[in-house]
């Protein structure tokens, strides 16, 4: 029923209701309608209620509408003419149709349609005295006619201050829903980041730890080499995550953006982890490729082969990338485990790997497929060169 307002708002309310009904006070007392002896504490009375609903009108537009009626209502019971005083009913209608509920927003709509109806049945009989006629018929609608639009008129102007502030709200929420959704996918494209350098860099650590431990004994120098490949790779890894991090605190910053350049590095390192790769390019890129293309790929690749080194059977790796005018075509081969299904020897369809993959060819127009063929897991993509634009 009360709406909340800064303590400024109950001020400047309370202010001016009280020189309201001060200056509409010296009117009411002039009124004198057959030297009642209640004539003061009814001029005081109505000042006291009409300023009442001036205070309240935009903190409880229903109680500011009840004390109004009640005003008018007092007001037409002592038979007392329209005075200043009656201008409050038109700062309640305003904010009624501005502030109230749908219930209080309609329930104005009806009060300055009874309200008009009433005050020129009040004016023509109560007041006058006189009776409805021929005569006096079109004085009397042409009195209604003014008095319904007087009254809705300071209705209408608070129901588009209502519809003007419901577009504000709208529009605020459409722009909070939009900047959710921005940081949304923020959230997933660094999450998807994240997944790709952390599982790639880990895997060629843990194959290198792997390989350094059983050749410790036998041969120092390919444990020394495969402590600085460990070294290497997880200095670079952790430059990328601290680039990502500072993603996180910082947007307007990249994450890491490799390209086709640092598609070699990548072939070594999971060559130098143990995985056996042979790479096969036909045909090779014959014009600049788009960067979110170049990103796609590596991303896509990069996965593919951290699957292969973590999940397959060993033996041959087959990569193949077909740079057509159109699109590019990628496929990465390799052996499932023996006596295993697919499910253990390659990630799941709901891994992080597989979604991540799919989601890179997706957000370039592309698309990916990944599952087992016989005893291979094989991941395909298909993305088109003008994805980026």
């Amino acid at each position: 029923m009360f709406r909340p307002l800064r303590t400024h708002q109950i001020v400047i309310d309370t202010i001016v209701a009280a020189l309201f009904a001060l200056l509409c006070l010296p009117g009411e007392l002039a009124v004198d309608i057959g030297g009642t002896p209640l004539h003061v504490p009814v001029a005081v009375l109505l000042c006291l209620i009409f300023g009442g609903a001036v205070a309240v009108r935009r903190m409880s537009p229903p109680l500011a509408l009840g004390l109004a009626w009640a005003g008018a209502a007092l007001q037409m019971s002592f038979g007392r003419p329209p005075t200043a005083v009656d201008l409050a009913v038109f700062a309640v209608l305003y904010t009624a149709a501005a502030y109230g509920t749908r219930a209080v927003f309609w329930a104005g709509f009806a009060s300055a349609l009874v309200g008009a109806a009433v005050a020129t049945v009040y004016l023509y009989v109560v007041l006058t005295g006189a009776r409805f006629g021929l005569q006096t018929l079109p004085l009397a609608v042409a009195v209604l006619i003014a008095a319904a639009f007087a009254l809705l008129l300071a209705w209408t102007t608070g129901a588009l201050v209502r519809t003007a502030r419901r577009a504000r709200t709208d529009r605020a929420a459409q722009l909070r829903a939009q900047a959710d959704a921005a940081a949304e996918q923020e959230r997933a494209r660094i999450a998807r980041d994240m997944h790709d350098v952390v599982a790639h860099s880990l895997a060629v650590v843990i194959a290198q730890a792997d390989g350094a431990r059983y050749a410790a004994a036998s041969d120092p120098a390919a444990q020394a080499e495969a402590l600085g490949t460990i070294s290497t790779t997880a200095r670079a890894a952790l430059a990328d995550v601290r680039l990502l991090l500072a993603q996180l605190r910082h947007r307007e910053e990249d994450g890491p953006q490799p390209t086709l350049a640092d598609l070699d590095t990548l072939f070594a390192q999971v060559r130098t982890a143990g995985l056996e790769l042979r790479v096969t390019i036909d045909p090779a890129p014959r014009s600049e490729v788009p960067t979110a293309v170049q990103l796609a790929v590596y991303r896509i690749l990069q996965e593919a082969l951290t699957n292969a080194l973590r999940h397959g059977a060993g033996g041959t790796v087959d990569l193949t990338l077909a740079w057509h005018a159109d699109r590019v075509e990628l496929a990465v081969r390799n052996g499932l485990r023996a006596g295993h299904s697919a499910a253990p020897a390659a990630p799941t369809s709901t891994g992080h790997g597989l979604i991540g993959m799919r989601e890179r060819a997706l957000l370039v127009g592309g698309m990916m497929d990944a599952g087992a063929e016989g005893d291979m897991f094989v991941v395909r993509a298909r993305i088109p060169m003008a994805g980026s634009m």
